[in-house]
């Protein structure tokens, strides 16, 4: 079993590591005087801590406010910690999310992202580098952060965080089980389709 704390602080040590998504969080956490320690040394038993990565990641993401990323995600998730095998992990598909669906060539599938990655394809003259440099992370051994994937069951599940995480994963073969955290819920259909 897993916790909705577990999957909020998840989330946001993924995004710390993010080019993309690390400054916002740093500013977050400098402006509301928190060290990145909340985020990178987690203490799910401190109640206050919990309530301060929830409050983050709702002022980052809208986590709990029914916007932005969050937009019709339900309020009750059950959520678990898993191994998914690579066969199990290429039916993950990304979010719906005009970048992702661009890249897969519509499929939101990460195995035929990782196809057009491997074509020079890019989505939207965006580079593919570091999907590439992260793939060579993953063989070399280098191990990532947990995903983050929802569905309505385990077996129709979206990536919810670590998109460029599971492409890395597709475009290195799916070279190990991917460690994750999933959330289940009957009306997660309406974020995940």
């Amino acid at each position: 079993m897993s916790s909705e704390d577990e999957m909020v602080a998840s989330f946001l040590s993924g995004e710390l590591t993010s080019r993309r998504f690390g400054p916002n969080l740093r500013s977050q956490l400098a402006a509301g005087g928190q060290a990145e320690q909340l985020l990178t040394h987690p203490d799910l038993s401190d109640a206050g801590a919990n309530f301060a990565r929830r409050a983050l990641l709702a002022a980052t993401r809208g986590y709990g406010e029914n916007r932005d990323l969050f937009e019709n995600f339900p309020g009750r998730v059950t959520w678990i910690r898993a191994l998914l095998s690579a066969d199990e992990a290429s039916g993950v598909r990304y979010l719906d999310y005009s970048y992702w669906v661009e890249l897969s060539g519509g499929s939101r599938r990460p195995t035929d992202a990782a196809a057009r990655i491997k074509a020079g394809r890019r989505a939207f003259d965006v580079p593919n580098e570091p999907f590439v440099d992260a793939a060579h992370a993953l063989i070399r051994g280098e191990r990532f952060p947990p995903l983050i994937f929802v569905g309505e069951r385990q077996d129709a599940l979206v990536c919810l965080e670590g998109n460029l995480r599971l492409t890395a994963n597709a475009l290195a073969g799916f070279p190990t089980e991917i460690e994750c955290l999933i959330g289940t819920a009957p009306a997660m259909g309406r974020w995940a389709h």
